[in-house]
């Protein structure tokens, strides 16, 4: 159990670490222009959900407001065959 919880941590705290190092200035082509990781953080969203790919270069997480009756989903990851290598598509799911 305890080991659980520590993974759990560990997973809790990767994915933070990743949400942060990834929000940056939407690419042309995003779904909504102006949605960042960090700024929703910063603005009161909380992470509601999330979900690694199978070979653990991207994230999907979700997140929800408690003012809004949207949810934010975003897709974040890193490629080594773009430029930058990071990416993140945010839009709203209403």
């Amino acid at each position: 159990m305890r080991s659980a919880r520590r993974a759990a941590a560990t997973c809790l705290a990767t994915l933070a670490v990743a949400s942060a190092a990834l929000a940056q200035e939407p690419k042309a082509g995003s779904a909504d222009e102006g949605l960042l990781i960090e700024d929703l953080l910063k603005s009161g969203w909380k992470v509601a959900g999330f979900t690694s790919t199978f070979d653990n270069r991207s994230a999907m997480i979700l997140f929800s407001h408690p003012a809004e009756m949207s949810l934010v989903q975003c897709l974040t990851g890193y490629d080594v065959t773009r430029t930058p290598r990071t990416y993140t598509n945010c839009y709203r799911l209403k």
